[in-house]
């Protein structure tokens, strides 16, 4: 998170922060399983699913409050934390996708983005530089689609309480996808100044 850039940071493993990381993580292939058993015969499990989902966004928000707290900032939560947000995003999207919940044409919009990034990323390598912090739009790009995820998954039914999770689902998900790509603009501005100076410098 952008925090830590201003506070120490330990080389300790074991800290809360990342124990709650690392359970995150564990729960990616679990809630990719539970929302893709109906599509290979077994039983709707979309409740539990949305619990998995649940847990993950209330470790996503304490991982972070208590590492600030307990002064636990680690190398190694640096890269759990978003590594988890995006293994769910894309768990998610696949699931959804597959369930024809999502269209095509969200999901390519979202992975090209993935993809740009991922793109900044060897370029900075490559220049010596470590991955970009997530930033304060970037985060709340992802909260959006997090909250979007699990009401388009709720959705997929029918009543009141489906349609009215449609209209939240869908406004969530337009938010989350504007930021998100906003959030994929602004790295990629960053990359550049930082490519910019470093050839200026030799």
């Amino acid at each position: 998170m952008e925090v830590q850039e201003t506070r120490v940071q330990t080389d300790r493993v074991l800290t809360i922060p990342n124990i709650l990381s690392m359970a995150r993580l564990v729960g990616v292939p679990v809630f990719l399983w539970l929302i893709l058993r109906p599509e290979f015969g077994g039983p709707k499990s979309d409740g539990w699913a949305l619990l998995v989902l649940a847990l993950s966004g209330i470790s996503d928000y304490l991982d972070g409050k208590l590492a600030r707290r307990w002064n636990q900032i680690s190398s190694l939560g640096r890269l759990l934390d978003p590594a988890a947000d995006r293994l769910y995003i894309l768990s998610t999207l696949v699931g959804l996708t597959w369930r024809e919940i999502l269209p095509l044409w969200l999901t390519a919009v979202l992975l090209a983005r993935e993809l740009v990034l991922l793109v900044m990323v060897g370029i900075l390598r490559r220049h010596g530089y470590p991955p970009p912090q997530v930033n304060f739009l970037g985060k709340a790009a992802t909260f959006n689609l997090m909250y979007a995820f699990p009401l388009l998954l709720l959705s997929d039914g029918s009543g009141w309480i489906s349609s009215l999770a449609a209209i939240f689902g869908w406004a969530f998900a337009g938010w989350g996808t504007t930021l998100y790509w906003w959030a994929g603009v602004l790295y990629v501005v960053q990359v550049r100044r930082l490519v910019r100076a470093d050839a200026m410098s030799d």
